[in-house]
């Protein structure tokens, strides 16, 4: 009773939310997707920290530390040196740009008869495929939670539920194997229900208040969660006989050599044949991947803030609440559960292993929290997941009523302005064409783990070209298009060659990132540049840095300005980067200390991790140090 009052309340707040916020959002698309530019950067960056608290996300780190051990997580990790660079380089870009989707971004970058073809690629391929390949991977933890927590069969009335399981038979739908034993109609009609309730929730206040409603309820839905996992990681951390000693249970279990492998930060001696491929892809990871500039709902909160340092600290506050906070609690679970769930070397070579490894996870709280508690972790869980769909909702219906309806169909193929109404309803009904084709995707999703590694490569080959439009002038439409065909030529191409083997990963990655981005530089060089005036204007709008020297002179100011602002912001990242992840390591090492190591270099890299604080601290909280424009240039050449 206490569990099921923990969620109604939970839905009753989200709901109002939602209703709150919708006179505001309905007023035009800038107030339904941007919260009228308004949002303050500590909001913003917790709500970006709720959308990635995704509800697949810990059953992926349970089967990673499962499958790998604690050393894969860097693959989740560093993506903090991707989420730094947004924060001190790009967030304040993003938001200058003046833009509402990054789609858009393209008519005010490029020139050429090709730009608004790109725009509406982008749109459809962001906003529909990858995003809902993304939303897929969300429900099919929701799946696994819903199977464990949610046992319909259970609890409906027979007549009632018989019309739900008659009409999976009669379709022949299966979402995904059943992981508790039940027929797979069964399964099947309970996943359904809670899928269909659980987005009807989600898309009900996401719909209704737009990215106001999404910003306030990502807020408390990250706190929740935080709670709720912190009380998780605690009960496991006591049933595993505690933080002391730990170590040596695992190593108990699984032998000095295995437990060595499943506890180490750094690569462990035995993985010395391994260790090539894996800095391979985690080195290349965060840079060759769709969102290396923050393309996407994260460049969609960074231009919903009121300035460019409310950008810069949302920036910052999602760094470090993803890749420190959260991730030492899922640590903390993620070992205790080797420990409380052991397993064989016969049972991690079968082909499931990843899969069951995950659902463990939620396994793990039906068996070890109390009631009350249990119900504020699947509140947690539940909130983790509408806190992905909700955004990832609103990001995908931005496309296609900012883009693909007013854009092209209205002002393009039409030749007449939408109204503001029109656009806001375009916009709640994108909503539902986005959720039925995510429900279609996850039917036929597998494994968490194999359905990432995928969705990577398919990005793989466009962040050099993304991050290049704010960095090169020479950039140019040719840019964009020749990755973005080259990736999606390539991915299909390695996928047929080289399969889903893990083994192969870095193969696959290396070639994913080389050919793209060489087919993308050669196709900037001897393609037309960027008209000089569309350059101008964005320039005297952005002042975007980097090799923008023969812009900068026509703006009046020197050549190297920008080479020498990006230089400096480069330089802030590296300093942040080395504070983030030294905390990480050393919070990490002596929550998890090894068999018989001595704490000091621990304290130690915490140490220097908090005595670098000041001086990142300094640049987040300084105004931006922008250069000055000329003011005829900057009158003359000021975008639309």
């Amino acid at each position: 009773m206490i569990d099921l009052l923990i969620v109604l309340l939970f839905l009753a707040y989200a709901v109002l939310s939602g209703l709150r916020a919708r006179r505001a959002a309905s007023r035009n698309l800038e107030e339904y997707f941007l919260a009228g530019r308004k949002a303050p950067g500590w909001k913003v960056g917790l709500s970006m920290s709720a959308t990635q608290f995704a509800a697949d996300t810990p059953l992926l780190v349970a089967g990673l530390v499962a499958t790998a051990g604690v050393f894969a997580l860097w693959r989740l990790w560093i993506y903090g040196l991707a989420f730094l660079l947004l924060a001190f380089v790009l967030s304040a870009l993003w938001r200058r740009s003046g833009v509402l989707t990054d789609a858009e971004l393209a008519e005010a970058r490029y020139s050429g008869r090709g730009v608004l073809a790109l725009r509406g690629l982008k749109a459809i391929y962001y906003g529909t495929v990858i995003n809902c390949v993304v939303m897929a991977m969300v429900l099919v933890a929701a799946v696994r939670i819903a199977e464990v927590f949610l046992p319909w069969h259970a609890w409906l009335p027979e007549g009632a539920y018989r019309l739900v399981l008659d009409l999976v038979n009669a379709t022949g739908l299966r979402l995904g194997e059943s992981a508790t034993g039940l027929p797979a109609d069964v399964a099947t009609a309970d996943s359904l229900i809670s899928i269909l309730l659980i987005v009807a929730f989600s898309a009900t206040y996401s719909i209704t208040g737009g990215l106001r409603a999404v910003i306030n309820t990502d807020v408390l839905q990250l706190g929740i969660a935080l709670v709720g996992t912190a009380a998780y990681a605690w009960f496991v951390l006591a049933a595993a006989g505690g933080v002391a000693g730990l170590g040596e249970r695992v190593v108990a279990l699984y032998g000095e050599v295995r437990a060595a492998q499943l506890l180490s930060f750094a690569p462990p001696a035995s993985a010395r044949e391994l260790l090539l491929p894996f800095l391979v892809v985690v080195s290349m990871q965060w840079l060759f991947q769709m969102y290396a500039d923050g393309t996407g709902y994260l460049a969609q909160r960074s231009m919903a803030c009121r300035s460019d340092r409310d950008a810069r600290v949302a920036g910052v506050v999602f760094a470090w609440v993803q890749i420190l906070l959260r991730s030492l609690l899922w640590l903390g679970i993620c070992v205790g559960l080797l420990v409380l769930y052991p397993f064989t070397p016969a049972e991690a070579a079968e082909p499931a292993f990843a899969a069951a490894r995950e659902l463990l996870f939620v396994q793990g709280i039906q068996d070890l929290m109390p009631p009350g508690l249990r119900g504020l972790m699947l509140v947690g869980l539940l909130a983790a997941l509408a806190s992905t769909v909700d955004t990832h909702l609103n990001w995908g219906a931005s496309y296609w009523s900012n883009d693909v309806y007013d854009r092209i169909v209205c002002r393009a193929w039409l030749r007449r302005e939408p109204g503001n109404r029109e656009l806001v309803l375009v916009a709640r009904l994108s909503n539902l064409l986005i959720l039925a084709i995510a429900v279609a995707v996850m039917a036929n999703l597998g494994s968490i783990q194999t359905a990432w590694f995928v969705s990577l490569l398919f990005g793989a080959g466009m962040g050099p070209a993304l991050l290049l439009r704010w960095l090169w002038e020479r950039a140019s439409l040719y840019t964009e298009l020749a990755a973005m065909v080259a990736s999606l030529v390539t991915a299909p191409l390695l996928l047929w060659r080289f399969g889903t083997d893990p083994d192969l990963e870095w193969v696959r990655l290396s070639l994913m990132a080389l050919v793209p981005t060489t087919v993308a530089v050669v196709a900037t060089l001897c393609t037309p540049p960027t008209d000089r005036a569309v350059l101008d204007r964005f320039y005297a709008r952005v002042r975007p840095v980097g090799a923008w020297g023969r812009t900068a002179v026509r703006a009046g100011m020197p050549a190297a300005a920008p080479r020498r602002a990006l230089f400096a912001q480069l330089g802030v990242v590296a300093v942040a980067a080395v504070s983030l992840f030294s905390v990480l390591f050393g919070c990490g090492r002596l929550l998890l200390p090894a068999p018989g190591a001595s704490p000091l270099f621990a304290w130690g890299a915490l140490a220097l991790g908090l005595l670098l604080v000041p001086w990142w601290w300094r640049a987040l909280r300084a105004p931006p140090a922008l250069p000055r424009v000329l003011p005829g240039a900057a009158d003359a050449r000021a975008m639309p």
